[in-house]
């Protein structure tokens, strides 16, 4: 079944001569009129009627969503076709368990965007030389689109109108792309003009960086940059037919001076944040009541409260206040189990959808791995367990052409159910934030393990870890075949390590090449949930061994 992209029958004004914006140019404008607000020439909603209906959106099913960086205008659509722009990352998605589609249009940095912005600044840049002389801003068709009368977020919407996914526009509340020493950076910053215009607005300078981040990002301790990101959100808000707004503060978390300089933010700080969310709530459900059709808010913070309030986000009161419908825990680094945001989110009656990141562990072996279809449906298999209420992909376009067929089943049990995947102790190792941020290793409370954070054996001394495997075997009618592989810097320790799971000795090894040891484990000797690892070296081993990784391979 092809995916539904209608184009009613309305009058445009005169196009060029080129077949392909002529057609763009009827799709866009097609498109404005499907949006117009529903209550036009009728009463709007009361705030108790939007507060009904929004309860209703936010009960509706999310399998997977799929949060799109939206860059396929600036790096990879070749012409001004919303055709072209569809085809490459939304159109796919009919059809399969995406049911909800976040839309960035850009955000690299503050103020730039990639649709029709009056509010902000349009990122129409054409220029720019990376380290190899190549202008890779080129073909950035932006500015195209826009004068064909095209604007990317509205051609979204209305994709995922007509093929019944929910679409949210999202923000990235702080992203500093334009403050990185590669070649992008100062290109991006110098296409920045409230950045260029107002530098007493930033955390720091290019001569003068601050501790943690980048020096580009804006100081949300300046009023007038909590007035700006409002304006940004209620533009779209008013302008734009989506489901709901993502505030990702994710991408960067640095927000204050204070953080960013090396000490916790202050309550004052965590108050200005929570004042901007309580304006941009109250605006949202006006605008929803307006409309007829409410507006929701996600977040997309790190997963511990207590992190948060270090970089200046009251997480806990934000949920606490309804100023929140859904919840993105996690990003490049994950700090507690999955269990931990699910708990957190219902206890205040707001969904969750922990973020599934791609792993930047940088050993090539290990990474390889780790993107596979196999891990992502592992991954998935243990947020799902964990109670959410479904998955999140973040920056996973670099993968979606070659693993598409990943959409169609890693949004439930039901369709994991008997199909190989592959667990990790960690996926994302200890992580970072891209562009940096307050420490967060002392809030870290899960295994970080993996060939950049090793754990070194001591002789004498057990070493113990947690092993997540969301899946009963016994359910799937199958039996599986179960590798759990360990690694070890170097070379095998041999018989001075033993090795128990779940209190269950593991014998008869195979040991390989690179410090790989594997056994076939029973289906019996797994639980649902956590299991634990132990490793204990012999008291009489000469040498201390370095653990780099352990993963179980089910095949089916």
């Amino acid at each position: 079944m092809n995916p539904k992209i209608k184009l009613p029958k309305t009058q445009v004004r005169q196009a060029s001569s080129s077949k392909g914006v002529m057609r763009a140019r009827v799709f866009f404008v097609v498109l404005a009129v499907v949006f117009l607000p529903l209550a036009v020439g009728y009463a709007e909603l009361t705030l108790e009627q939007e507060a009904s209906l929004r309860e209703k959106a936010v009960n509706r099913q999310r399998r997977i969503i799929f949060n799109n960086d939206g860059n396929e205008p600036v790096y990879y659509c070749k012409n001004a076709d919303p055709q072209e722009l569809l085809g490459l990352r939304t159109a796919p998605l009919a059809n399969t368990q995406v049911d909800s589609v976040f839309y960035c249009t850009w955000s690299s940095g503050f103020g730039l965007f990639t649709h029709d912005t009056k509010m902000g600044q349009v990122f129409d840049l054409k220029k720019g030389m990376d380290d190899k002389g190549v202008n890779r801003f080129a073909g950035n068709v932006t500015a195209d689109l826009i004068k064909a009368g095209i604007d990317p977020l509205k051609a979204v919407a209305g994709f995922c109108r007509e093929n019944d996914m929910e679409i949210f526009w999202s923000m990235r509340m702080n992203d500093t792309h334009d403050g990185s020493k590669a070649w992008y950076g100062p290109v991006m910053f110098g296409a920045n003009k409230l950045k260029n215009d107002h530098p007493e607005w930033l955390i720091g300078q290019r001569d003068k960086p601050p501790r943690y981040g980048a020096w580009s990002a804006v100081d949300y301790g300046v009023p007038e940059i909590r007035d700006l990101a409002f304006s940004y959100i209620e533009e779209v808000c008013q302008n734009y037919g989506v489901d709901g707004v993502e505030l990702d503060f994710f991408r960067h978390p640095v927000f204050f001076r204070s953080a960013a300089y090396g000490t916790p933010c202050s309550q004052q700080d965590r108050d200005m944040m929570t004042d901007l969310m309580r304006r941009v709530r109250q605006m949202a459900r006006a605008e929803g009541a307006k409309r007829k059709r409410p507006i929701l808010l996600a977040i997309r913070v790190p997963d511990s409260v207590e992190y948060c309030r270090q970089i200046g986000i009251d997480l806990e009161k934000w949920l606490q206040e309804g100023l929140v419908d859904l919840l993105i825990p996690s990003g490049y680094f994950q700090l507690n189990p999955w269990e931990y945001s699910v708990a957190l989110g219902h206890k205040y009656g707001v969904k969750v959808y922990p973020s599934l990141d791609e792993s930047r562990v940088h050993d090539k072996a290990a990474n390889v791995l780790r993107r596979s279809i196999a891990a992502y449906r592992g991954r998935s298999q243990n947020v799902l367990n964990s109670g959410s209420d479904g998955v999140y992909l973040f920056n996973y376009s670099d993968l979606f052409k070659t693993k598409f067929s990943l959409m169609k089943s890693m949004g439930s049990l039901d369709t994991l159910k008997g199909l190989d995947k592959v667990y990790f102790a960690s996926v994302r190792g200890l992580g970072g934030a891209a562009g940096g941020t307050l420490p967060h290793r002392p809030f870290t409370n899960i295994p970080t393990l993996n060939p950049q954070h090793p754990v070194k054996l001591s002789p004498g001394k057990s070493t113990d870890l947690d092993f997540p495997v969301g899946e009963n075997f016994a359910d799937t009618g199958k039996t599986p075949n179960l590798q759990l592989v360990f690694r070890f810097a170097k070379t095998d320790p041999g018989e001075a390590l033993q090795i128990t799971l779940n209190g269950r000795a593991l014998v008869s090894a195979t040991v390989m090449e690179g410090g790989l040891r594997s056994y076939f484990i029973q289906p019996s000797h797994l639980q649902r949930g956590s299991n634990k690892l132990s490793l204990l070296l012999d008291q009489e081993a000469s040498n201390a061994v370095v653990w780099s990784d352990v993963y179980l391979q089910v095949s089916y």
